[in-house]
């Protein structure tokens, strides 16, 4: 991206009131969502699992892998304070940003622990190393099988329940 290219983008989002780095200390909504002083902020690049979602583990047996991924970024943050970096607004009016707690990216380290999974989409393969090496050491989801979080969203949102969006033929071994 040019040097154009980022001026405008940033012009763009201070118009839009986004310019402002958001720092403080966060709480964890979900795998890939925080609030920091009232807003939420949906970090960029990457998809979690939903809360609501459940994944197999190595035993084949379900476990809630949306709760844990909200629960292991909420550990590792640990009260720290986060810096995010706002990059653009996300449908829900949420902001989209780069997150980091003493300079580590939540989303690299959430992807990195096969908690999140890369969105090549949009960050143009970022986190694609992160994730390869997560799948390579059977780390998080990569332990057992899951279905994407896209796709889960998308089975409750034609009515599915939990358990039924959770395991279908498109699961990931």
């Amino acid at each position: 991206m040019g040097r154009t290219s980022v001026a405008l983008i940033l012009a763009i989002l201070s118009s839009l009131g986004l310019a402002d780095d958001f720092v403080g200390q966060a709480s964890v909504i979900d795998g890939d969502t925080l609030e920091i002083h009232g807003a939420r902020i949906r970090l960029w690049g990457i998809d979690a699992p939903e809360s609501s979602q459940l994944c197999r583990g190595e035993d084949s047996l379900q476990y809630r892998c949306g709760a844990q991924a909200a629960n292991d970024l909420d550990a590792f943050i640990a009260r720290r304070s986060v810096n995010c970096v706002p990059v653009s607004l996300d449908p829900y009016g949420r902001t989209v940003a780069t997150c980091s707690v003493a300079g580590r990216d939540l989303a690299e380290w959430l992807v990195r622990n096969g908690l999140a999974l890369d969105l090549p989409q949009y960050p143009k393969g970022r986190y694609h190393e992160a994730q390869r090496e997560a799948e390579r050491a059977g780390r998080g989801l990569w332990k057992g099988s899951y279905v994407e979080p896209w796709v889960y969203r998308a089975c409750i949102r034609a009515s599915g329940k939990p358990s039924a969006c959770s395991d279908d033929a498109n699961a990931h071994p």
